[in-house]
């Protein structure tokens, strides 16, 4: 695929303006109309959020881009997303690893599959801009739900951002501040003390985005903002200990646009309709 991945994004006026979307959950058939189609949710989105008077620089794809791991739907992603002409990066989330083998039995009795993550899929990847980096970090553990940052990564992150000095937003799928809520916690990203032990140090890194959790949040921890960003598809009801969907919520998408001074705006839309 030409031009994939991206490492560097240069704009007019040294600001860039990111497009995150999140936990598309792709599966077959592409087009069953006796349920919400995530397909449809997914092509929706993006057509919103590329309509708005927002310059679009980076769409960055926090993982889940399928509940099935199929080529052909990732193929599908791609093929969407290269025909915006916009520079854009994806990374894996735990259905991109995961499989659940019977999803009509509890879950807590399903069995879950390792599979392979898509050869597409980035992790440890950096993109530079004049004034800021994003890393790119895959949190996902085939087989599991939750997911990991390992020592190893960690260390990756520490020493890209002792080596570059510039702000620094980091991207992955996995939660790394609680979210109050008992269901959701369980599948956090393990070794998070070990990740904040190293993160605090460096009062240049500004923004952590993830998705996994199906909602809309924001924390600051040591001076950086975290943020959680809605499903393309469907959303989970925030501060509860049962997992449940919330029903009133849209599909959503985050925007942040990273100034040239290193300040971060953000902010979520939903879908109109």
């Amino acid at each position: 695929m030409q031009n994939y991945p991206v490492h560097f994004i240069s704009t007019p006026d040294e600001q860039v303006n990111v497009l995150q979307i999140t936990d598309l959950h792709l599966s077959e058939p592409i087009h069953d109309k006796t349920q919400p189609c995530c397909h449809d949710r997914f092509a929706a989105v993006l057509a919103q959020a590329l309509a708005e008077p927002v310059r679009c620089d980076l769409i960055l794809v926090t993982g889940d881009l399928v509940s099935k791991v199929k080529t052909h739907l990732y193929d599908h992603v791609f093929d969407v997303l290269s025909a915006t002409g916009i520079p854009f990066a994806c990374i894996a989330g735990n259905h991109d690893v995961t499989e659940e083998k019977d999803a009509t039995v509890p879950f807590h009795a399903r069995e879950l599959l390792a599979k392979e993550a898509d050869e597409r899929l980035l992790s440890r990847h950096v993109i530079h801009s004049e004034y800021w980096q994003i890393l790119l970090m895959d949190s996902s553990v085939p087989g599991e739900i939750f997911g990991a940052l390992s020592t190893m990564d960690v260390d990756w992150l520490d020493a890209q951002l002792q080596t570059c000095q510039k702000p620094t937003l980091i991207a992955l799928h996995h939660h790394v501040i609680a979210m109050q809520s008992a269901w959701i916690d369980v599948h956090i990203a393990r070794n998070t003390d070990y990740f904040w032990q190293k993160m605090r140090k460096h009062t240049h890194l500004q923004a952590i985005i993830s998705g996994h959790t199906h909602q809309e949040k924001v924390y600051t921890r040591d001076g950086v903002q975290v943020y959680s960003t809605p499903s393309t598809c469907y959303q989970f009801k925030p501060l509860v200990d049962d997992f449940a969907y919330d029903e009133d919520a849209r599909p959503g998408y985050r925007w942040l646009q990273l100034a040239n001074n290193g300040q971060v705006a953000s902010w979520v839309k939903r879908l109109d309709t």
